[in-house]
């Protein structure tokens, strides 16, 4: 493996930044032009919610530069999203150069598995857990008229929706650590105690609501993700590798 200085290090990083935010700028100009569509998708599920509930079913602002700036988060996540293979290309070229030449043949497996988990968690997050939150938050308060700013709701759904597509990027992040032998797939299950302490605090740090239920449905996934992590760190580990590679030479 060639060897990089810090320095080095660092530039490669600032290349691989650049051209992402490049990609994603790219992504967002495209996606200005159906920003209306992007509007309307984003604020179908609390418009849903708010007819059922019997409230006003339109969102307010309380500042003329909200609408604005409201049309450039949801454009900016959404060409996230769309731009999500390059961007995830751009994080394999960075910590690829520390891979040997046989483990830099997982570039189509890191790829296809870190998109899907991506778009898995954002699709997740809308269908499932904004739904459910939001639900119950407005039915929680249903002897008061809702008057809800596109601000907050917008801060709201970048939260959840973007909170989980990183969330769900766990096995991709354990897989590399374990590649490297950083972690393992015993010390994994052994601390699985702290790691289900840690998901839930994390959880609750995402979830929109306060109540367990919600916190609930943020975790499950998580605990099936780290489950899933402990087989993957399990294969991948140099040790496993190793004892497959001994296999394969005795046969």
């Amino acid at each position: 493996m060639p060897s990089m200085s810090f320095l080095e290090h660092l530039e490669e990083l600032r290349t691989r930044i650049f051209h992402a935010v490049v990609a994603i700028a790219c992504g967002m100009v495209v996606c200005w032009f159906v920003r209306e569509r992007l509007v309307t998708f984003m604020t179908a599920p609390i418009i849903e919610v708010l007819k059922a509930k019997g409230q006003a079913d339109k969102l307010v602002y309380l500042n003329p530069t909200e609408p604005f700036n409201l049309f450039l988060k949801i454009c900016a996540l959404a060409g996230l999203f769309i731009t999500s293979p390059y961007v995830l290309y751009q994080v394999w070229l960075f910590i690829s150069p520390g891979l040997y030449r046989r483990e830099k043949k997982y570039v189509v497996p890191f790829m296809a598995s870190s998109i899907l988990l991506f778009v898995a968690g954002g699709y997740f997050g809308y269908r499932l857990v904004y739904p459910a939150a939001l639900d119950f938050l407005i039915g929680f308060g249903h002897q008061f008229a809702a008057m809800i700013t596109i601000h907050e709701y917008t801060d709201l759904f970048l939260t959840v929706i973007l909170g989980l597509g990183i969330v769900f990027e766990m096995p991709i992040l354990i897989f590399f650590l374990a590649l490297m032998g950083v972690v393992s797939a015993g010390w994994m299950w052994r601390n699985i105690r702290y790691a289900v302490l840690g998901i839930f605090i994390v959880a609750g740090a995402l979830a929109p609501t306060p109540d367990i239920s919600s916190m609930v449905i943020f975790a499950s996934p998580m605990l099936v993700l780290y489950l899933v992590s402990i087989a993957i760190a399990w294969f991948v580990h140099p040790t496993q590798r190793k004892a497959r590679e001994a296999k394969r030479n005795k046969a």
